[in-house]
C-alpha cells in the first residue's frame, strides 16, 4: 500500500462486514411500524470500511461514489456519531470517509455496517472507552441490524432484530453473492409483505432446523433449512428475479437464499472450489458476482504497517 492510500494521520479506520439473514420469519407490524423478526444473522466477507478523522464539523464522503448513499445529516454513519458523542455530553464532531464494498441497497445491510463501525472508530478516537452493553443499546437506536454489526459471527436476532444472542455456528460455508443493477426499498417491501401475508403470526417462532444445522456444522442441513418470509413480496416487486433464481438454482448449490429484502441473491457451498465453479458460471450469465466466505468476525480496527 502507498503513502497516499494510507488514512491521514491521526485517523482511526474501521472495517465492519456485510450481514446475511439465514432465516427471517416476519411477524405481523406492530403499533410502532416494526415488523417483529425471528431472524439469524450470519457476517460475511464483504467489507465497508469507515475511517474518521477529528473536524470542527459533521461530514461524511464516499471513496467512491453512489448516488443511493445520502451524504447530509440522514446518513447513518454521521447519526450514529452525533449519538455516540451525545451520550457522553461532549461536543465533538468528525470527518467520516467510506469505502464500500457491501452492495447499497442489497439487503446486506451495508448502511448499518458503517455506522455500527463509526461508532467503534470514534470511540477509539477519542478514547471514550464505552462499555459494551451502552454501545448496543446505541446500535439498536440507530437500526435493528447495526447491533449484531459490533457482534459478527452468527447470531439469533428477535425483538425488531435488535435483540442479539450469539449461536453456535459450527459450518464453514461459500456463498456466491450475486448482485442486482437495480436496489430494491426495503420499507417497500416490507409493505407488500403485509399486503400479500395479512395474517402473519403477532411472533414468528424460532427456526429449530436451522439452529441444530449450524451446531453441527452441517452445511446441506443448513441449505435446506434457509427461509426468508419477505422472498414472495421480493419476487412480486421484481419479477426480474424468479428467472435469475431459476438459472442459479441448475448450478446445484446446496442452498439459495434472497439477502434480507433482497435483491441480492445467495448461493450456498462447502467449499471454496465449489462456489469458484458457480461464481464462473454465473458470471457467463453476465450477472455480477463475488465469493464471501461466513461466518467472519464483526467489527474491527484496521492497523497498517510500513509503506
Amino acid at each position: 500500500m502507498t503513502a497516499a492510500a494510507l488514512p491521514p494521520s491521526g485517523a482511526v479506520t474501521v472495517r465492519a462486514p456485510a450481514k446475511i439473514n439465514l432465516h427471517l420469519g416476519v411477524g405481523a407490524a406492530r403499533a410502532d411500524g416494526y415488523h417483529p423478526l425471528s431472524t439469524v444473522y450470519q457476517a460475511v466477507g464483504l467489507y465497508d470500511d469507515v475511517t474518521v478523522t477529528e473536524a470542527e464539523e459533521w461530514s461524511v464522503e464516499l471513496v467512491r461514489a453512489d448516488d443511493d448513499v445520502p451524504l447530509d445529516g440522514e446518513n447513518i454513519a454521521i447519526r450514529a456519531g452525533r449519538l455516540l458523542v451525545e451520550h457522553h455530553g461532549l461536543d465533538l464532531a468528525a470527518s467520516i470517509s467510506i469505502d464500500k464494498g457491501i452492495p447499497v441497497a442489497g439487503g446486506m445491510a451495508g448502511g448499518s455496517a458503517d455506522a455500527a463501525a463509526t461508532l467503534v472508530a470514534l470511540d477509539r478516537l477519542w478514547d471514550l472507552r464505552t462499555p459494551d452493553d451502552d454501545m448496543l443499546a446505541l446500535a439498536g437506536r440507530l437500526g435493528s441490524d447495526v447491533p449484531f454489526a459490533l457482534l459478527g459471527g452468527t447470531a439469533l436476532g428477535t425483538g425488531r432484530g435488535e435483540l442479539v444472542e450469539p449461536v453456535v455456528d459450527r459450518t464453514e460455508c461459500w456463498w456466491v453473492v450475486v448482485l442486482s443493477d437495480t436496489g430494491l426499498s426495503t420499507p417497500a417491501v416490507y409493505g407488500h409483505f403485509d399486503t400479500v401475508v395479512p395474517d402473519a403470526a403477532a411472533e414468528p417462532p424460532l427456526p429449530a432446523a436451522l439452529l441444530a444445522a449450524l451446531e453441527l456444522g452441517d452445511v446441506p442441513g443448513l441449505g435446506a433449512a434457509l427461509d426468508n418470509d419477505l422472498w414472495a413480496p421480493a419476487r412480486a416487486l421484481r419479477p426480474d428475479l424468479v428467472a435469475i433464481e431459476a438459472d442459479l438454482r441448475s448450478m446445484d448449490p446446496a442452498g439459495l437464499l434472497l439477502s434480507g429484502s433482497g435483491p441480492t441473491l445467495l448461493m450456498l457451498y462447502d467449499n471454496v472450489d465449489a462456489a469458484r465453479r458457480a461464481l464462473a458460471d454465473v458470471t457467463d450469465l453476465g450477472l455480477r458476482a463475488s465469493i464471501a466466505p461466513g461466518p467472519v468476525a464483526g467489527v474491527h480496527l484496521v492497523t497498517y504497517g510500513p509503506a
